[in-house]
């Protein structure tokens, strides 16, 4: 839907569109196993360029997509083929260089521990993709060379954004503000119209979210730019809605590591600039790194599970019975085909407040109940003897039910730092072929991240507790196993009494029931936005594809912290009541 309504907007220079997650790289990459023509975002060729190709020629404007994803030359040759079929004249750039699968015996021989933990490179056999994130200089030059239709494989999600800026503008590897600048700009773009009110923490003032409008950036050359909307669309472009977008997934705001820069988002002012228009600032930047972040996937066993609704009185009991009993019947099955146990279960019961981490009485519920298991034999032993159960169960079970469940593989992330001059990528424009190769710059020369204000000091007058959602708006996400919350005061006033509240043993404690016991918490000021930022260590399972959890991305963990009670002034307690 955005696409349509994005080229009758009019005016666009380009359309940028993000398509990769760490997941999405590993089924990818089992689509390419199966048929080596494909690994690529097929909705591309099939939703975006198809129906809007003519009209996208038409205006001029010029397309840039991550659509590659593990096959960025066969996406290519089905544009070109496309673009033919139409009888258009339309230049196609093919990026390739981010893919390092075919050399996993060469690097697991190099042996290289991840980033974040510590730990050893899995065998190659169990392997499923590698990829480095490229930059946006690549997208840049394709654009100088003549290109309409870029298409790359694996690239941080704001490059899409950052390297039509470059192309535009002309920026320098050096002019670091500026780099900052724009990938701010595409972090506002990269998840569409979750900068126009889509997880909106006030989502009653986004409207018709069936007809939401998707973000346009207006980008100056020194870097700051405006985000609006187009007319006549649903959603809602405010100081929150950006201010959310800005702090999602960003982990610490002063050190925002991307191949092209290193960003700091902390003094960035948002204000509201018209009706669904907001300004933003520019952004601060320090000499980029010397390696490439290198996502690699890898299999670890299977996973199997399914929900199950619950209702009556004790509910909630007979959820913990049933799911006790299931776990129990599959285990000797297990132990008779000589299986093994499971190497994790977990059972939530959604409604009873599991995912606040305390219980109340509740008469209808929804039993979540997952396994992890090395053989897929043993995953779906679970599902078989939770369907036997079915006959065998307190009174009250119920669930929408078709074809059973199957299991599925676990996809774990594994990330480690590759040199720079050790990637060759490749830019192929209609034939041209030319090589990239990005510059390397002395990271110590940088400016240190400046020292940030201490915090405003709390008035004495006496206090009463409210809601942190009268105070401020919330965004959460994740990055493999790790949550971030971005908190942000709804007036600068607020944020004093916020800081006192959200301390990080108090968040420690909101979140306990999710943390693993090495899981740790950082806390970060942004006096430009008047936010804060929690990142919380080994708090999802695993994340992704590798947990059993309901809410495996932490994208709830900010509803749980907006009821959070924060002792204010009773003044501003009185003003919001």
């Amino acid at each position: 839907m955005a696409t349509p309504q994005l080229l009758k907007s009019g005016g666009l220079d380009y359309l940028v569109y993000d398509y990769l997650a760490e997941i999405t790289m590993s089924i990818m990459a089992r689509a390419r196993a199966k048929d080596p023509t494909k690994g690529y975002a097929t909705d591309f060729i099939d939703f975006v360029l198809r129906p809007n190709l003519a009209q996208i020629a038409k205006s001029g404007t010029k397309i840039i997509a991550n659509a590659g994803g593990v096959n960025p030359q066969s996406c290519g040759e089905a544009v070109r083929a496309l673009i033919k079929e139409k009888g258009l004249d339309l230049k196609v750039a093919i990026i390739t260089g981010d893919d390092l699968s075919a050399d996993k015996s060469e690097i697991a021989n190099s042996a290289p521990l991840d980033m974040f933990n510590g730990a050893a490179l899995p065998a190659p056999e169990m392997i499923a993709s590698i990829n480095v994130y490229l930059g946006a200089f690549p997208i840049a030059k394709a654009l100088n060379a003549g290109a309409d239709i870029v298409i790359t494989g694996r690239c941080v999600d704001s490059a899409v954004t950052l390297g039509a800026c470059i192309a535009e503008f002309g920026w320098q590897d050096t002019d670091w503000d500026r780099l900052a600048s724009g990938s701010l700009a595409g972090h506002i773009l990269e998840c569409g119209p979750q900068a126009t009110g889509g997880n909106f923490t006030d989502w009653r003032e986004a409207g018709d979210i069936a007809n939401i409008g998707y973000p346009i950036v207006q980008i100056a050359c020194d870097g700051s730019f405006s985000v609006s909307k187009p007319e006549g669309t649903g959603g809602i472009v405010n100081v929150g809605t950006i201010s959310e977008q800005m702090l999602y997934e960003i982990g610490d705001p002063q050190c925002y590591i991307l191949p092209d820069v290193i960003c700091d988002f902390s003094g960035v002012t948002i204000f509201q600039n018209g009706e669904n228009c907001v300004a933003v600032s520019t952004a601060k930047g320090r000499p980029a790194p010397k390696n490439y972040k290198t996502c690699l996937t890898y299999m670890d066993g299977y996973r199997a599970g399914t929900y199950v609704t619950f209702y009556g009185a004790d509910a909630q009991d007979k959820a913990a019975a049933f799911a006790e009993a299931v776990v129990k019947r599959a285990e000797q099955t297990l132990r008779q085909f000589n299986l093994g146990e499971f190497t994790q279960i977990s059972n939530e019961i959604l409604g009873a407040g599991s995912q606040y981490g305390r219980h109340q009485a509740a008469t209808e519920v929804v039993m979540k109940m997952a396994v992890k298991h090395s053989d897929i034999r043993g995953a779906g032993i679970f599902l078989k003897e939770l369907a036997g159960t079915g006959l065998a169960t307190p009174p009250g079970l119920c669930g929408f039910t078709g074809i059973r469940p199957k299991p599925s593989p676990i996809v774990r992330l594994f990330s480690y730092l590759t040199p720079k001059q050790d990637i060759n990528i490749a830019i192929d424009v209609e034939g041209r072929m030319t090589a990239h190769v990005d510059a390397l710059h002395d990271t110590a020369a940088g400016v240190s991240p400046p020292d940030l204000p201490a915090i405003p000091t709390m008035s004495e007058e006496p206090t009463t507790d409210i809601a942190l959602v009268k105070l401020a708006w919330a965004r959460s996400g994740d990055k493999g196993d790790t949550a971030n919350v971005g908190v942000i005061a709804r007036k600068p006033q607020y944020l004093p009494y916020i800081w006192a509240a959200l301390s990080i043993e108090e968040v420690a404690q909101t979140y306990a029931h999710f943390m693993e016991s090495q899981g740790t918490i950082e806390r970060y000021y942004l006096p430009g936005s008047n936010a804060i930022n929690f990142v919380i260590d080994d708090v999802l399972g695993g994340g992704g594809a590798a947990s059993l959890r309901n809410d495996a991305q932490g994208k709830g963990y900010g509803q749980i912290l907006l009821s959070h009670p924060i002792a204010v002034p009773i003044s501003i307690a009185e003003a919001l009541s």
